[in-house]
């Protein structure tokens, strides 16, 4: 009888195994009527595109979305167990619970309309002199909003122990400087909208309809200044040009017209001694301009990045008027998302990680863990063998590589540690209280490390997130729990699924710490040049092939790639597919090349790795993430590295005739 159930327990493991495998590469989500060898993104993905439109609510529709969209339902299981019901005052459940709350009640927040603005706007409206308007700065700043310029804590880049304050351009509320200065007649329209959204939304505030238009306009040409002396978002990929080391005195010379000691002492951070500049020409036009800008129209620029940054968490009015701009007028979205997803994504971002404590105590499985982490180590090897057989670099800069490889950390799921909640107060008071309080305690959190040691425990993302990243001060690959799942991660399937996704994104992470600007970090985080001249330049002339190549591909109209802005992300997806391939071949379904469902393991790999970059996209979030994104678009995440890629053209029969085909003496290869 034993031996019957443990026959039928072997016989539904491996039913559900094989099930897991096909479902892994589940043919729906192919289009097979499509040539592999002229077009792979949509061979592997045409079924999915056409059975996933985009929502009305969404501006771009992926499997990356639609995993996070998976994980944002789990959080809301989360909430929903808290939210409404009676919690000891103080408590995290308490706090999570209110906030959420106050964000749902939307007739508290239409009745309430600017009222829980009114002491921000008092202040800002007695301001009589740019003294006095800097003074506004600083305080709307303390509390977590950045008007102007922003300030933060973060390692300091040469010195990657230590954390340090730094200054960065800021100001915009367009999204980089390009939609200032640019000619075209998309940002042309874009700016005209923009400002006819600003006198919109001073009109819901009681403003008359010419006076709004006079304001818009000037607001609009004072930050067309901030821009033309903002760093380009290409000149923003250069760590160099951001490190900037100046003490007091010399931010004082370089920005005269500003109270630095002031601005520091009522930050609470006195004198910060050291002081990391990332644009001081923007620095230097700021204090021109608190010279030359009266007081009257900074007190409508400051009354704008206020009511900019709250009117999320206002009445509908102003909620939907700021949702018709950056929502339709940017991305293209049809509709705003429902209100439960929006106030859902604001109490995540204000308590990210106490929701991350409960969503992995709920949904992050132990083993999935363990799996990464075999992963990884295979990766590294593969990647420590990949360094070895570039025949295009010396052995004293392969030793140095191997250095960085060896130290390069992990961090897998969720932090060791959990950031302590207990100071920030949270009411049932309106939402926007809720919001600014949570601020302002994140602002200090971040203040609070400056001039410390760089706490080595810490997370940049919390685990709930759908994302990964590396870290170049730290040195370390962090994968958050919640994309440990499929289509990224499976539990159940072939080793060819799971190194072909999860694998790669691994791997990428890994090649971000050898990208254009990763490898300008050493092995403990600090910015220093650890190449040999020549292979240096021999590095500059490979990546210049794949900058070539994606320059080449048109993604709208006229519209092409941007290959240089893109480039540390392509020589990331490069370099991961080469590292997951390589640590793939060592596995016992490598070796055995026997089909599942009709695919070998290698097509396999492929087919997963092509899968997580599938998705539908509108014509503005493709003009917008074209011009502001450092990742390209899906369909060339596919095309692009693949092409490059013999065992690929191997594994789908892509000859010389194909499009998916590169001759070798133009193919990029680096890592």
């Amino acid at each position: 009888m034993k031996n019957k159930f443990t026959l039928i327990a072997l016989l539904l493991a491996m039913t559900t195994s094989l099930y897991a495998q096909n479902k892994a590469i589940d043919p729906v989500n192919l289009d097979q009527k499509v040539d592999p060898g002229k077009n792979f993104y949509l061979y592997a993905n045409g079924g999915w595109l056409e059975n996933n439109p985009i929502p009305d609510d969404k501006s771009r529709f992926g499997s990356f979305d639609l995993l996070a969209d998976s994980a944002r339902k789990q959080v809301r299981e989360l909430i929903k167990k808290t939210a409404g019901k009676d919690h000891k005052q103080g408590t995290v459940a308490q706090k999570i619970g209110d906030f959420y709350s106050s964000g749902m009640d939307i007739e508290a927040r239409n009745k309430n309309g600017l009222k829980p603005l009114k002491d921000e706007l008092k202040a800002i409206e007695k301001a009589g002199d740019n003294q006095e308007i800097m003074k506004v700065i600083t305080d709307m700043q303390k509390n977590g909003l950045y008007p102007l310029f922003t300030l933060y804590g973060t390692a300091d880049a040469k010195n990657s122990e230590m954390v340090r304050t730094h200054l960065f351009q800021g100001g915009l509320g367009l999204p980089n400087r390009d939609y200032y200065t640019d000619t075209d007649e998309r940002t042309k329209e874009i700016r005209k909208k923009y400002v006819e959204h600003i006198s919109k939304m001073f009109r819901l505030t009681g403003e008359k309809e010419a006076d709004a238009d006079k304001i818009a306009q000037k607001i609009l040409g004072l930050e067309t200044r901030l821009a033309k002396a903002s760093m380009t978002p290409l000149e923003l990929r250069d760590p160099h040009k951001r490190y900037n080391k100046m003490d007091l005195a010399k931010l004082r010379e370089t920005s005269p017209e500003i109270d630095w000691k002031a601005y520091f002492e009522t930050l609470g951070l006195g004198d910060p001694e050291v002081i990391i500049v990332g644009q001081p020409d923007f620095f230097a036009e700021i204090s021109t301009m608190m010279k030359e800008v009266p007081a009257s129209e900074w007190k409508n620029y400051l009354k704008w990045d206020l009511l900019n940054s709250c009117a999320s968490y206002l009445s509908e009015d102003f909620e939907e008027q700021n949702f018709a701009f950056y929502g339709k007028t940017l991305t293209g979205k049809q509709k705003n998302q429902p209100l439960w997803k929006r106030v859902q994504g604001t109490t995540s971002g204000a308590m990210s990680e106490a929701l991350g404590k409960l969503y992995v105590q709920e949904y992050f499985p132990k083993e999935a863990k363990e799996r990464m982490l075999e992963l990884v180590n295979n990766l590294k090897v593969a990647l420590g063998e990949r360094i070895d057989n570039a025949d295009w670099m010396s052995d004293e800069t392969k030793k140095k590589a191997h250095e960085k490889l060896s130290t390069m950390n992990v961090k897998i799921g969720y932090p060791d540690k959990w950031r302590d909640y207990s100071n920030l107060e949270i009411k049932k008071q309106a939402y926007v209280e809720n919001v600014m309080s949570a601020r302002a305690f994140n602002r200090q959190f971040n203040l609070q490390k400056i001039n410390k040691p760089v706490d080595k425990a810490e997370w940049h993302m919390p685990p709930q997130m759908v994302n990964a990243y590396y870290s170049p001060s730290m040195n370390e690959i962090v994968f958050p729990a919640a994309i440990l799942q499929p289509p990224f991660f499976f539990m159940d399937a072939d080793d060819a699924v799971n190194y072909g996704a999860i694998g790669v994104v691994i791997g990428h992470e890994m090649t971000h710490g050898f990208d254009d600007k990763g490898r300008q970090y050493d092995k403990d985080g600090n910015l220093q040049d650890w190449w040999t001249k020549e292979d240096a330049e021999k590095f500059d002339t490979r990546a210049q092939v794949l900058v070539k190549q994606f320059n080449e591909f048109i993604v709208l109209d006229t519209m092409h790639a941007d290959g240089q802005l893109s480039l540390g992300e392509n020589i990331a997806d490069l370099g991961g597919l080469n590292i997951a391939l390589t640590a793939f071949n060592k596995t016992e379904q490598s070796k055995s090349n026997e089909e599942i469902a009709g695919f070998t393991p290698l097509q396999r790999f492929f087919l997963a790795y092509a899968h997580i970059w599938a998705q539908n996209i509108r014509d503005k979030e493709i003009v917008k993430r074209t011009r502001e994104d450092v990742h390209s678009l899906g369909k060339f995440r596919v095309i692009g590295p693949l092409r490059n890629m013999p065992e690929f053209h191997a594994a789908f029969n892509i000859t010389e005739e194909d499009y998916m085909y590169l001759p070798e003496d133009k193919r990029a290869m680096i890592w």
